[in-house]
């Protein structure tokens, strides 16, 4: 049997993610997951990039893109949606969960998945842009989880969206979630300080 106190917690930081989206374009939550389940990712991803299993990220999809230092500069590794490793099937499981609710309480048709652990050095950046292709319109709602520990506004590497009139400004800190259509937001990486991690995806529907 489910713990119903902790089911009502996560229902109330989903509730939080999509009203965010309804009323503002981008929904935010701090805290979404534990510190501790934070610093296994965090660890996992320091240990993906020790290894060399990094790669610049290119423009584009997983399968098809193309590299451009002056529009982006972090490194990626894709997390396969059938890991094996306890610590990616832990977080994995939080995003089915959200996909649940998300398909039970809006109706979205959302069907599957696609994520990666992102690593952004000192100096680097994600110029204004939105995520989904003309091309491959697949991508409905985009999902990023930070993974640093005690991020400052002196460190740099804000997410910010660009809205009509306005603009929303995310602090990269570990445990922060934020949610927004893949298709509607221009949003940006502003320059990094100290190195920003993060696990960044989408929820599709093919």
């Amino acid at each position: 049997m489910k713990n119903k106190n902790l089911t009502t917690s996560q229902d109330l930081l989903f509730e939080g993610l999509i009203e965010g989206l309804l009323s503002n374009q981008v929904g935010y939550q701090t805290q979404f997951v534990s510190e501790e389940l934070v610093k296994e990712l965090r660890d996992q991803l320091q240990k993906n990039f020790e290894n060399g299993k990094m790669h610049p990220a290119g423009i584009g999809n997983k399968f098809v893109h193309q590299k451009n230092a002056e529009v982006r500069g972090d490194v990626i590794k894709w997390i396969e949606n059938d890991s094996q490793l306890a610590v990616e099937q832990r977080f994995i499981a939080i995003v089915k969960e959200f996909i649940d609710y998300l398909n039970r309480t809006c109706y979205t048709g959302i069907n599957d998945f696609e994520f990666h652990y992102a690593l952004y050095d000192v100096g680097s950046f994600y110029k204004p842009h939105i995520d989904q292709f003309k091309s491959d319109s697949g991508r409905k709602y985009s999902f990023v989880m930070y993974l640093n520990e005690n991020w400052d506004v002196k460190d740099g590497g804000q997410f910010v969206a660009h809205l009509e009139g306005s603009e929303i400004q995310i602090l990269p800190e570990g445990g922060t979630v934020c949610f927004f259509a893949s298709d509607q937001v221009k949003h940006e990486v502003q320059l990094a300080h100290r190195k920003r991690m993060s696990i960044a995806g989408w929820l599709k529907k093919v």
